[in-house]
């Protein structure tokens, strides 16, 4: 592709960069381990933003937005949300931040049959199992393998995996690669 001047004129543009580290960056300059020239180029306007954990007060406006946007993605009607669920979400430690709260959100709301957002009792209180997948996830790969082994594979179409379980086709593919499942009903290793 050939790319083509636009004039010979200088173009003068506005240009605000940000930059984000969970990193003690004055600590990683003193033991050599950051640079100390970079750390004074992005040291201008710094902004300390606290851990999930200490912003309880945000969970609910964070966990509304997950649930609109992962339900418009999948086509879901969600209305509401169920109250026992955002006192769990607010009381968890969250050492994953914010992605992690996205993270459930987004499962739960591939999870959720009904128009109340729910998230499973055991999700916060179980640890990886020994093919690293936390009990919500195996819960969503058994719900996928048991969708996929009810017509044996396909997943498009109207009697397709994706339509049981009332998600978008892409969505299921992407569910499908990340969890490691095997469409044609073989098992997962460690399962």
């Amino acid at each position: 592709m050939l790319h083509k001047r636009v004039g010979d004129h200088p173009v003068s543009v506005d240009l605000r960069l940000i930059a984000a580290t969970n990193r003690d960056l004055p600590a990683a300059v003193a033991d050599g381990t950051s640079r100390q020239d970079l750390f004074y180029r992005l040291n201008v306007v710094p902004i300390d933003v606290p851990p999930l954990r200490e912003r309880v007060d945000d969970i609910p406006l964070l966990v509304e937005y997950f649930v609109g946007r992962f339900a418009k993605e999948t086509g879901k009607n969600i209305r509401h949300i169920r109250k026992h669920t955002l006192e769990q979400l607010e009381s968890y430690h969250w050492p994953g931040n914010i992605r992690e709260s996205q993270n459930v959100v987004e499962r739960a709301v591939a999870l959720c049959e009904t128009e109340t957002f729910v998230v499973d009792e055991r999700w916060a209180d179980s640890p990886p199992s020994n093919n690293g997948l936390s009990a919500l996830a195996n819960l969503e790969v058994q719900m996928i393998e048991a969708a996929l082994a009810e017509n044996h594979g396909p997943i498009s179409g109207p009697s397709g995996a994706a339509a049981k379980l009332g998600i978008p086709r892409q969505t299921l593919e992407s569910k499908i690669r990340k969890l490691g499942i095997d469409r044609y009903g073989q098992k997962r290793p460690n399962s």
